[in-house]
């Protein structure tokens, strides 16, 4: 606590990285960001843009860049992305940002931060172009915890050539999310053909009666290969849950 205190009484660091080094979490105008949460838990805090103004969002990002290196924000729109790259480049004009406009994330970084890095990998799989989104921000989350994630795109089980050729990629990998749509069965063939841990990641694709995501989840509950499933278009619990693994998994090689 003195360290921090004379930190502060110094200059070398604000208020708000003081408080977050003190009780674990920064207070904005926004919402209180959770700082401590990557060394507590292994996951970065991820702000989510909906429910959010641009201008909060870009608060919360610029805390989370100011008190732990980096920002993570899903569910951006154009108008918030834009907002965040602003808010991050006046507070640090060598920071990095990266969006993708399609999966809705933005990554912003300090220029002195240094991304973790793991010795897994984690393959992330999409049945459709149409998957393609939700299937996105569960990669971005799993490598910003330090995992080499493999993407593996467009192997719907319409035609299951599609996958089984691709599918001596899939088993390389430590942990596997499958996102998928419609009837929602990739999953369930590919935790069939493959020894790790298979998280299942049902999307709102779809209509008509179990459309929007219903039928995939209901798909994956039933399963009779053995998987994890989280909810409808839940990306980033599907790669935090494998960035989690993927943690385990270096910690055990490293022993």
């Amino acid at each position: 606590m003195r360290e921090t205190l004379a930190a502060l009484e110094a200059g070398e660091i604000g208020v708000e990285q003081a408080e977050s080094r003190l009780a674990g979490y920064a207070t904005t105008d926004a919402g209180r960001f959770d700082a401590d949460r990557e060394r507590r838990r292994g996951i970065p805090e991820a702000i989510l843009a909906e429910g959010k103004t641009p201008a909060e969002v870009a608060a919360l990002a610029t805390t989370a860049v100011e008190t732990t290196g980096r920002a993570l924000v899903t569910r951006a729109d154009g108008a918030t992305a834009s907002a965040v790259a602003a808010a991050v480049g006046d507070l640090d004009a060598d920071a990095t940002v990266d969006r993708d406009d399609r999966t809705g994330t933005v990554v912003a970084r300090a220029a002195d931060f240094e991304p973790p890095s793991l010795d897994a990998t984690v393959a992330i799989v999409a049945a459709g172009t149409a998957d393609a989104p939700v299937a996105g921000e569960a990669a971005v989350v799993a490598s910003e915890i330090g995992a080499t994630v493999d993407r593996v795109d467009d192997v719907g089980v319409a035609n299951l050539d599609r996958i089984l050729d691709q599918i001596d990629r899939v088993r390389e990998a430590d942990a596997v999310v499958v996102a998928a749509g419609r009837e929602g069965a990739l999953p369930t063939v590919v935790a069939g053909l493959v020894d790790a841990p298979v998280i299942a990641l049902p999307v709102s694709t779809g209509y008509g009666v179990g459309g929007d995501g219903v039928a995939a989840l209901e798909g994956a509950l039933q399963s009779c290969s053995v998987l994890a499933t989280v909810n409808v278009d839940a990306g980033f619990v599907a790669g935090a849950q494998a960035g989690l693994i993927a943690r385990a998994v270096d910690a055990a090689r490293a022993e």
